[in-house]
């Protein structure tokens, strides 16, 4: 039996009026993932717990079968593990987004954009972040690039600080939220001047395209001590996502690990990429398991791009699901198939919200044959409900 995960971050929403009080999930064209749910089991299942900050971070260890009260440590770690940053006990981990904020005010009087700066490319943040080195990088800070505006601080013995995550805040003044720590601030604000004008910042503006003129630190943690996937299941397994936070669960889970050119994390990322990479890993690489983590949806929720999250839905189904399902069908592979998202990502609110999403397990030994199709209204309806995210994948595995 092989076993695979597709993780659509952020899929699940709420009614909206503007499509006649469906979901995005309920309307987008997903054939692949209703046969799913018409011949296997569909439920509900709480990945993030009571009293967690309902981040993919914490969401995903859940579906990976890490209880976050337990192995949860920060955000930043995880993604540090990915980009191969060392790490010592004492280190404070922060996530430094390359942030677009408003220009004329005085620092704190800026309101805040884009989390993302455009969903900035790697190698134009490379570029910037090259001149924040050069202006921060000392014994006690180190900075690093990772992927899009995604990047890690390492603050040596720091104190652990309070921060806000920057997608929370779009379009607001961020004086509110901005951190209380005099040195984390002032660098901050510091930072504003040494990429407002930057020449690359400079071009990107020239072209329509928004400045990434501002670090914001927030997700700080400490190192992260996962236990190993394959001592824990007895399974050999795979990752596949475009960003460091799922990367870096897996490295510290022993899980391989898979680069996909061209998977960006947005909607343009490379589906039939990740569909080969996992489909490499269970027919040629002898993996067990494979996790596929899709970004899309999850991005255009931040971004409040309703048709935009739509699609990413049906790209999800349509371009990765489909051939990872004929492929094992092909190869005569007895598999069982997991489909859900992380956390809801809602247009409305266009940040994480902490409820129940919708799962569908199917079993390509054991189809069942019924009407459902999978939305949220009809896993609710279903009456299958597991309260604890971590539970779930002794089901998919059991």
């Amino acid at each position: 039996m092989k076993y695979i995960v597709i993780l659509g971050d952020g899929m699940a929403d709420e009614p909206i009026a503007a499509l006649d009080g469906e979901t995005p999930l309920a309307r987008a064209a997903t054939p692949v993932m209703d046969e799913l749910a018409a011949k296997g089991e569909l439920g509900m299942v709480q990945n993030v717990p009571a009293g967690m900050a309902p981040g993919s971070d914490v969401a995903n260890l859940s579906v990976l079968g890490y209880n976050p009260a337990v192995f949860y440590s920060g955000r930043s770690p995880l993604e540090a593990l990915s980009v191969g940053v060392d790490m010592e006990p004492t280190d404070i981990v922060l996530r430094c987004n390359l942030v677009t904020l408003t220009e004329p005010e005085p620092y704190a009087e800026k309101t805040i954009l884009d989390h993302s700066s455009g969903e900035i490319s790697t190698a134009d943040a490379n570029v910037l972040m090259d001149a924040i080195r050069k202006e921060f990088n000392n014994s006690e800070f180190q900075y690093y690039t990772g992927t899009s505006y995604r990047h890690i601080t390492i603050w040596k013995n720091g104190a652990m600080p309070q921060l806000e995550p920057p997608h929370d805040h779009l379009t607001q003044v961020i004086g509110p939220y901005l951190p209380q720590e005099p040195k984390l601030r002032a660098m901050m604000e510091k930072s504003f001047t040494i990429l407002n004008n930057h020449p690359l910042n400079l071009e990107r503006a020239a072209k329509g395209k928004n400045k990434a003129n501002s670090l914001w630190f927030w997700g700080a943690g400490t190192k992260p001590s996962l236990a190993s996937f394959t001592e824990k299941t007895g399974l050999k397994g795979a990752m596949v996502s475009a960003v460091d936070l799922l990367k870096g669960i897996a490295v510290g889970a022993g899980m391989r690990v898979y680069k996909v050119p061209g998977a960006t994390g947005s909607l343009d990322t490379n589906f039939e990429g990740k569909a080969q990479a996992a489909i490499d890993a269970l027919l040629r690489d002898g993996c067990d398991f494979v996790y596929v983590h899709v970004e899309a949806p999850d991005e255009m929720g931040h971004q409040g791009l309703l048709k935009e999250k739509i699609q990413s839905i049906e790209y999800l189904d349509r371009r990765l699901i489909a051939p990872v399902k004929q492929a094992m069908e092909e190869a005569g592979e007895d598999f069982r198939m997991l489909v859900l998202p992380d956390h809801p990502t809602p247009i409305r609110v266009r940040t994480h919200t902490g409820g129940a999403v919708p799962y569908v397990l199917y079993d390509s030994t054991r189809q069942r044959k019924t009407t459902q199709k999978y939305t949220e209204a009809e896993a609710q309806a279903s009456g299958n409900y597991e309260p604890d995210g971590y539970k779930l994948i002794d089901r998919l595995l059991k």
